[in-house]
This record gives structure tokens, sequence and C-alpha cells, in this order.
């Protein structure tokens, strides 16, 4: 399992990793003062999904961020659903987008889809045990 001492070095290259997002989390609370671009959130979730493989534990991965499905499977859906009736499920999609429209305000946003991220992530780290 993942948590034999033989996976030390993910365990290291997790907590750096940590480390570096806590920094820049810092500097990205409301009001944000820095903005990650495609670079660094690509590079995170490809760090992410290369401890999940290496681990063996995609699934889990998949659901600590149920968020990110959601989001992705929300353009996904919106597509092929407006190709096939030219009507739209969402009022806009990547789905934050959706309820910022239904008249959320940036923070309420941030705020639930953290507290759902905090809870999934502890669900499957609970799980995966």
């Amino acid at each position: 399992t993942m948590f034999n001492s033989e996976w030390n070095y993910i365990r290291i290259f997790c907590a750096i990793l940590a480390g570096g997002i806590l920094g820049f989390l810092v500097y990205n609370l409301y009001p944000a003062k820095v903005f990650m671009g495609d670079t660094g959130s690509l590079a995170i979730g490809g760090a992410l999904a290369s401890t999940a493989i290496l681990t063996g534990t995609p699934m889990f991965l998949a659901l600590a961020g149920i968020i990110y499905v959601a989001e992705t499977l929300s353009v996904v859906i919106q597509v092929i659903y407006f190709k096939r009736t030219r009507k739209r499920i969402f009022l806009m999609a990547p789905l934050h987008h959706h309820y910022e429209h239904k008249g959320w305000n940036e923070i309420k946003v941030v705020t639930i889809f953290t507290i759902v991220t905090i809870f999934s992530s502890v669900l499957a780290f609970l799980l995966m045990r």
C-alpha cells in the first residue's frame, strides 16, 4: 500500500508540492494579488495525476477532485447537448460560471466549491485506508 516506507520519495514530493501551493495561496486569497495561469494549473494537475498513478489511486484522485471532474463534465455535457438540441442545459459552462449567472458572487462560489473539495478529499483519504 502507499502507506509503506517505500513511498517516502512520493511523500516528500507531495510535501514540497503542497508547500509551494500554500505559498501561492497566500497571494491568491480574496482579493487576489496573483492569478495562476494554465502553466501552473496544468503542472499541478500533472503532478497530482502522476502521483495517483504511481500510488495506484487514480479513482481516489477523481473523488478528491470531484469539483474539477464536475467542471470538466459540465463543458462536455453542455457542448454535446447543444449540438443535438440547440438548447443549453447550463446558463454557461464550466459550472462555476453557471452559478455566477444565477446570481452567486465569486466568494460564494469559491467557498462552496472549497467546502465540497475538502469534504471529498477527506472522504477519499478515509476510503483509501
